[in-house]
């Protein structure tokens, strides 16, 4: 056990949170050096995946979803719109509400960019073993849970 915890969580390469962040630029950069020359941000990328798991959802369920604030949401969603990767309406029902919806184009982009995910996490992972890469997982997963629970 760690006498002096401030000390040692001080050493960056003892800090969880310092890891999880400096591995998820990491992440980020590599996977937008191949999304970007199809047109798509590595934010815009995070918006794309949720909207291929279900179109036709909020600015809102969207920020939620990606875990970004709604302004910063708008901003990214304002540049899929200029891409013509987006479009967004007045939800019908409730006109506070903008519903947003893939383009075709768009659509047609996921056969494209989804195996630039797989390619990314098999380089992340190389020489790292299943056993490891399940408790990492695990360990992630609970780390997140435990700091959101309200």
């Amino acid at each position: 056990m760690v006498k002096d915890k401030t000390a040692f969580y001080l050493d960056p390469l003892h800090s969880v949170g310092y890891l999880t962040r400096i591995n998820f630029r990491a992440f980020s950069k590599a996977l937008e050096k191949l999304t970007e020359p199809h047109g798509v941000t590595a934010g815009q990328w995070r918006i794309l995946r949720v909207l291929w798991e279900e179109d036709g959802i909020t600015q809102r369920e969207i920020s939620n979803r990606v875990g970004i604030t709604e302004a910063t949401a708008v901003k990214s969603l304002a540049g899929l719109e200029t891409a013509e990767l987006i479009t967004r309406e007045v939800d019908k029902s409730d006109r506070r509400k903008m519903i947003t919806r893939l383009t075709t184009r768009a659509k047609r982009l996921k056969k494209k960019l989804i195996p630039f995910v797989v390619d990314v996490n098999e380089r992340a992972l190389k020489g790292i073993s299943r056993k490891d890469v399940d408790t990492a997982r695990r360990v992630l997963a609970q780390t997140y849970l435990n700091l959101t629970e309200d």
